[in-house]
């Protein structure tokens, strides 16, 4: 996106949805932004983004996705062991 491209939603299949959270898993990320190349054998993880932009996915989608990961990280909170829950 920061260098001229565009984004689009398109569908992930089941394989991409398992790709890309195990990329997120193996690099120790509970939320994180999987870039992901198609081709013509298996999807193909392009980076791995600890802290993601998400103005360009968010255009895409017309999905809050920053709402999103604050309700996860809220549903998903461990008393004792994070801060208190994110207000916005």
């Amino acid at each position: 996106m920061h260098r001229g491209g565009k984004a689009k939603s398109v569908k992930l299949t089941s394989e991409e949805r398992s790709i890309a959270i195990h990329a997120a898993k193996a690099m120790g990320l509970r939320v994180a932004g999987v870039d992901l190349l198609r081709s013509n054998h298996e999807p193909v993880v392009i980076e791995v983004n600890s802290s993601p932009g998400l103005e360009g996915i968010e255009k895409a989608t017309g999905i809050d996705v920053a709402v999103k990961i604050i309700d996860y990280i809220n549903k998903n909170a461990v008393p004792g062991q994070t801060s208190d829950l994110i207000k916005y």
